[in-house]
C-alpha cells in the first residue's frame, strides 16, 4: 500500500496544521503535544525531493548532473527556484504569526485577520 503525503494544510480553511501527535508503528506508542516543525516541511514534494538529492550528491552540483538528467542550468535554476521558495515559506509563516498576534491582542478583529491571512 502507497503511503500518502501529508498535507500540512487545513483542508477546512487552509492554513497551516500544526503536528500534534506522533506514534510508534512498531509499539503502538503515542505522544502528543505541541511540535515545532521546519520550514522543510513546508515546502513541496518536489522540493523536497530535490533537497534530499541535492544533499545526498554531496551539495555538489557536478554530482547531481553526473547523479540525473539534468544540466548545469536547468539544476541552478531548480536551486534558485528552492532558495525563492524556502524564504516564501518563511515570510509567510511570519506573517501569519503576525496576524495573529495581533488578533490574540485584539489589535483586529476576526473578520480583518481572515481576510490578511487569506491575502498571503
Amino acid at each position: 500500500m502507497k503511503k500518502k503525503s501529508l498535507s500540512t494544510q487545513c483542508p477546512c480553511c487552509g492554513l497551516n496544521m500544526q503536528v500534534s501527535a506522533m506514534s510508534c508503528t512498531a509499539c503502538g506508542v503515542k505522544v502528543e503535544g505541541p511540535y515545532q516543525e521546519s520550514a522543510f516541511n513546508r515546502l513541496s514534494a518536489g522540493d523536497q525531493q530535490f533537497l534530499l538529492d541535492y544533499l545526498l550528491s554531496g551539495f555538489s552540483i557536478k554530482a547531481l548532473e553526473d547523479n540525473t538528467n539534468l544540466g548545469y542550468a536547468a539544476i541552478r535554476s531548480r536551486l534558485d527556484k528552492l532558495i525563492s521558495n524556502t524564504k516564501t515559506v518563511i515570510r509567510s509563516e511570519d506573517q501569519k504569526k503576525a496576524i495573529l498576534e495581533k488578533l490574540r491582542s485584539g489589535e483586529i478583529t476576526v473578520a480583518e485577520a481572515k481576510r490578511k491571512l487569506e491575502k498571503l
